[in-house]
């Protein structure tokens, strides 16, 4: 058995150092009750950029910059020393840890921000990084595009963990991709919430025949600072819910068994038995013996894509 904990709590909004601050913290409190696997949201640190569901694509180009320099500012550098507390935490607990972030590229131009999910190991490494393959509408005036190089089953103490951002979990081939090496943790962090995402979790349950992790984004009015620019004019009212979590544990089959936790800041505790998801395949193996290799068959690139190479030259 492995004792699951998922974070649905506001992150320090735009604010990288204070939410890494409070993602080790939280990773304390869920040790001490047990867990094994802790999961934080969709792009937790430092914060989703609700506002692109707010202003008008290409409108307002002042304030739009403002907002996109904040997170820039605020963005993960994985080249750097920025999660080292993170990682510091997992290996002090002996915790595998789940975590949304937002990065900025630092190997090539050095602006591009991505919709970013990190695997870290009960040894306090990273055990992978994986970018959001498509920014979903409004989402790509903030984001690039990510490739498959991170679309990999990882094993962990806690059971093979791989995860998916939010709508890519729309993405039959994304599914498969994860089907097909084993997956027995489905991981989805996410901003969507409500009875249809949930829906959809459990039908992903079902077809993959694996336990399925919906953490969500939870936000409130009054966790939108004070000095956010445009503040008063995107989020005027401090008791409205922004997003309300629907963080979720469903089983093997689709049986949700923790959760919809909706509105309400703090930790979704479950066990889970990894051994559930072998026994549940035996019926149905999408990515096995009900695959018929003879008919269908999935090629996927998991070769890093780049827009440059530099031939005899090692990039810095």
């Amino acid at each position: 058995m492995t004792k699951l904990a998922i974070v649905q709590t506001a992150p320090v909004f735009l604010d990288k150092v204070s939410t890494i601050d409070l993602a080790v913290t939280k990773i304390e409190e869920a040790a001490r009750e047990g867990a094994e696997l802790v999961v934080f949201t969709e792009a937790f640190i430092p914060g989703y950029p609700a506002w692109v569901w707010r202003l008008r694509p290409g409108g307002d180009w002042d304030l739009s910059e403002a907002l996109h320099q904040r997170l820039l500012d605020n963005a993960v550098n994985l080249d750097s020393n920025d999660l080292d507390p993170l990682y510091q935490a997992a290996k002090k607990h002996g915790v595998t840890v789940v975590c949304g972030i937002e990065e900025r590229d630092h190997r090539l131009s050095r602006a591009t921000l991505y919709n970013s999910v990190i695997v870290i190991g009960a040894d306090g490494k990273l055990l992978n990084h994986h970018r959001k393959l498509m920014p979903t509408n409004p989402e790509r005036m903030v984001w690039g595009f990510g490739d498959a190089s991170g679309m990999n089953v990882v094993e962990t103490p806690a059971g093979r963990i791989g995860t998916l951002l939010c709508w890519e979990n729309f993405m039959p081939l994304a599914r498969y991709t994860l089907y097909a090496q084993g997956v027995e943790i489905y991981v989805a962090p996410t901003y969507d919430s409500g009875d249809n995402w949930i829906g959809s979790l459990q039908h992903i349950a079902r077809e993959g025949c694996c336990w399925v992790v919906g953490c969500g984004n939870l936000m409130q009015g009054h966790d939108i600072p004070d000095d956010l620019p445009g503040r008063d004019q995107l989020y005027p009212d401090q008791d409205e819910w922004i997003n309300p979590g629907d963080s979720v544990v469903i089983a093997p089959g689709g049986e949700i068994v923790a959760g919809p936790m909706r509105q309400q800041p703090g930790i979704l505790y479950h066990d889970i038995d990894p051994a559930k998801v072998g026994i549940a395949r035996r019926a149905f193996d999408v990515a096995g013996h009900y695959s018929r290799p003879d008919i269908f068959q999935l090629h996927v690139n998991t070769q890093p894509q780049s827009s440059v190479h530099f031939d005899g030259q090692e990039q810095k």
